[in-house]
């Protein structure tokens, strides 16, 4: 299974950012810190899910459509696909 990162960052820069944590932390601190950054990514989402749920009733209460939005992402979706496609070949040639 491959990891994608969105800030591009290669096997080997993983493992010395894990290295230097390692060694400015200690090894008996970091899952304290993993612990940590794991509760606020949770608490993160959960708020953005509140917030969404929010937006949407709001939006059903105000007659907007919701279903529409989801039809537009839903052809965005698929341009995606279709771009991945076409674009897929290419890739694997460079």
């Amino acid at each position: 299974m491959m990891i994608h990162l969105p800030l591009f960052i290669s096997g080997t820069e993983i493992a010395f950012i894990i290295f230097i944590v390692i060694m400015v932390f200690g090894a008996d601190k970091v899952p304290e810190i993993a612990r940590g950054l794991g509760k606020g990514m949770r608490t993160l989402k959960d708020a953005t899910n509140d917030i969404k749920t929010e937006i949407t009733k709001t939006a059903e209460k105000q007659g907007v459509d919701v279903d529409l939005t989801k039809d537009i992402k839903a052809q965005i979706d698929k341009a995606k696909e279709d771009i991945n496609k076409i674009t897929g070949p290419i890739k694997r040639d460079l």
